[in-house]
């Protein structure tokens, strides 16, 4: 499947910023399940290359001139193919047993996962699923699994964090992956995340939200022991008041979008990120 991505982030402040700096994990790598056609990322700032400690492609980003707004745009071709599973790279197993605050399970999910020791992992992700509800402005980026599985709803990456905990309590290697999803009826305007497993010497690619194995219409940009370690954009900033952030993403099996489709949504972008200041 020949895929076309546009993603735009902007970020806006009340004040003037000095400078900024962050990590961007914004560029997809090539695969058995993916091949990168073309990619790019505009950004009115330095830009330097590096692969992080779980083998992403990343940048980091300076802007050391005063700046009142910021945009990072990304735009590329993939062609993705069904592939269910990948296998092993250069990092040990053992490091994707590793809990973090994020992904630290309680009693309630190691109670849960007991049922599931012998099971296959799609049977305990479908549990898992009906246990804990899609549900948007229920959690925050900051919300640990244990929480999340609490309230039993959340996003995606509160069921990606729930499952790796599921994962781990249970010794099977499990980590957090970042990407795009193509949807038919272009309904996913956001990043997605999901899960890889270690499932008979291979990493077996999960996506809880959508209860289905990772397919072609998913594009993998990094991985990681969980959203902090995977996330598509970190970093810090001097000064700026208060910071307002939206962000876009177009998934599509068509052309790019036009001249006057990207600037309608640009404006639209900028004004979601002005009212989202706090």
């Amino acid at each position: 499947m020949q895929l076309t991505i546009e993603h735009q982030t902007q970020y806006v402040y009340s004040e003037s910023v000095p400078y900024t700096i962050q990590q961007l994990r914004l560029t997809p790598r090539s695969d058995p399940r993916q091949q990168v056609k073309q990619w790019e990322i505009k950004v009115a700032g330095q830009l330097t290359p590096f692969e992080d400690a779980f083998g992403n492609q990343a940048h980091t980003l300076v802007i050391d001139h005063p700046h009142q707004a910021l945009l990072i745009t990304v735009s590329g071709e993939v062609d993705t193919r069904q592939a269910q599973s990948s296998p092993a790279d250069a990092l040990p197993l053992a490091l994707f047993l590793r809990e973090t605050p994020l992904t630290q399970p309680d009693d309630a999910i190691a109670g849960f996962v007991q049922a599931f020791a012998h099971a296959p992992a799609l049977e305990m992700m479908q549990a898992l699923r009906e246990r804990m509800q899609y549900s948007k402005g229920a959690t925050q980026v900051t919300t640990p699994a244990a929480l999340a599985f609490q309230l039993g709803k959340g996003v995606c990456q509160d069921h990606a964090h729930a499952f790796i905990a599921c994962c781990r309590s249970l010794g099977w290697p499990a980590r957090y992956v970042s990407g795009y999803l193509f949807t038919e009826d272009g309904s996913l305007m956001q990043t997605h995340a999901w899960v890889e497993v270690w499932q008979h010497d291979a990493w077996l690619g999960l996506d809880v939200s959508n209860g289905k194995v990772v397919d072609e219409t998913h594009i993998k940009l990094a991985v990681g022991l969980d959203y902090r370690s995977a996330s598509p954009v970190t970093g810090s900033r001097m000064g700026g008041g208060l910071e307002g952030m939206a962000s876009v993403v177009s998934v599509n099996r068509q052309a790019a979008l036009s001249e006057a489709e990207r600037h309608a949504r640009l404006q639209q972008l900028h004004a979601q990120a002005q009212a989202a200041q706090q």
